[in-house]
């Protein structure tokens, strides 16, 4: 890869770090010191978790939408999104915190879509597909950067200039990509009017996407209250902090790995086994509240809701390879449906039963069903096509 097409892949990894990171991810370790301060119950951390992901999920539609000027476009959503962060620590109105959060959602959103459709064509046009994994790799490398700097910050400015010092690095992100990309021209889409051989709902592709979707209301559970949950459990609330750098950091490598997995092995069958060890990872801290639990449980979340992310917007590339932005912004807006759901439900579950463990065995039982579906909806739809071609012949035969 020359030195170009890495520089601009790095301006793309470093878009992620800043939307989904920090912009989102960040929340999960300042939650607990926020709490602390402002005296809000967990229920209150939730409905401003929700707010994000509502955010996100109008984010998500509407990228599906754009496909003139998506370079101008993409610029312009990340600013509003580093002055989204940094207001955050401006103000301590829950009001605007709710407005923030849906501000920094909805760009995070179209963030997303149209770094990784802008990213995916430009790999596919250098024929660098092979490179698409590392993209993602700045997820996890926003989760690790916000569980160092976070309580590093917190604990010489408290919350509020963590927030602030949060978005002097992403506008710092943003001036790095804008150099990055300053010579890469970004063609402008056209719109794909639907025919029966671009027809997305039909096949296995409704499947995967309903399959996504439970993936987003489980995995957001433990995304939004990890921290938040081991700083409340008595004797591991030093390792609080460090589990969401553990997280970050086993996401880091965690798309190439799965792509390579994915090729060895098949897409279901990879995300089949990412989807097993979630699960694993989920409901470990109802059985193990020790500081290995912790670790393990931050691994294997870390590990999985990237490479699921990766694998599912891939796979659905191959299969509609001349609608990624479509297809891209379909999925990401099915997870944030979900998203916007499970930090809701987790924090009634958790009030109903006054026990972290009934929302932690909710997002696990919910991701397990994701993998239920996804597996049928494999077998279904491949039945199907058997059937169909076994049609074919016998009119071709009479013909």
């Amino acid at each position: 890869m020359s030195r170009q097409h890495a520089g601009v892949l790095f301006g793309g990894i470093l878009f992620l770090v800043v939307a989904m990171g920090i912009s989102r991810f960040a929340f999960t370790p300042i939650l607990p010191f926020m709490r602390d301060d402002e005296g809000f119950s967990l229920e209150v951390g939730g409905w401003l978790a929700s707010s994000n992901y509502i955010g996100y999920f109008v984010g998500a539609l509407g990228a599906g939408f754009i496909y003139k000027k998506k370079k101008n476009f993409l610029m312009a959503n990340v600013l509003i999104n580093v002055i989204s962060i940094i207001v955050m620590g401006l103000t301590h109105s829950f009001v605007l915190w709710i407005l923030l959060r849906f501000i920094a959602g909805a760009t995070g959103g179209f963030i997303f879509v149209l770094t990784s459709s802008i990213i995916m064509d430009y790999l596919a046009t250098h024929l660098l597909t092979r490179w698409s994994g590392f993209l993602f790799s700045g997820i996890g490398l926003g989760i690790a950067i916000s569980g160092l700097v976070v309580p590093f910050l917190e604990s010489f400015v408290s919350w509020q200039g963590t927030w602030i010092g949060l978005g002097a690095l992403s506008a710092l992100f943003l001036c790095t990509t804008l150099f990055l990309w300053r010579r890469i021209t970004v063609q402008d889409g056209e719109k794909i009017e639907k025919s029966g051989d671009t027809n997305i709902w039909k096949g296995f592709m409704p499947w995967l996407i309903l399959a996504y979707g439970l993936e987003g209301l489980g995995y957001i559970i433990t995304g939004t209250f990890l921290v938040d949950i081991i700083y409340n459990i008595e004797g591991l609330r030093a390792y609080a902090g460090y589990s969401w750098v553990v997280a970050g950091l086993a996401a880091v490598p965690s798309a190439p790995i799965w792509v390579t997995l994915m090729t060895k092995l098949s897409p279901i069958k990879a995300m089949s086994i990412a989807y097993i060890l979630q699960v694993i990872g989920i409901v470990l801290p109802v059985f193990s509240q020790t500081a290995w639990g912790v670790f393990l449980s931050a691994f294997l979340f870390g590990m999985t809701f990237v490479g699921l992310v990766t694998m599912s917007t891939g796979y659905a590339r191959q299969l509609f390879p001349n609608q990624s932005g479509t297809i891209v912004s379909i999925l990401t807006t099915f997870y944030a449906l979900g998203q916007i759901v499970g930090p809701i439900l987790a924090s009634k579950f958790e009030a109903h039963f006054n026990s972290f463990k009934a929302p932690l065995l909710f997002a696990g039982a919910i991701v397990a069903l994701a993998l239920v579906i996804l597996v049928v909806g494999k077998w279904w739809s491949d039945q199907r096509q058997v059937a169909e071609d076994i049609i074919r012949e016998k009119e071709r035969a009479r013909v």
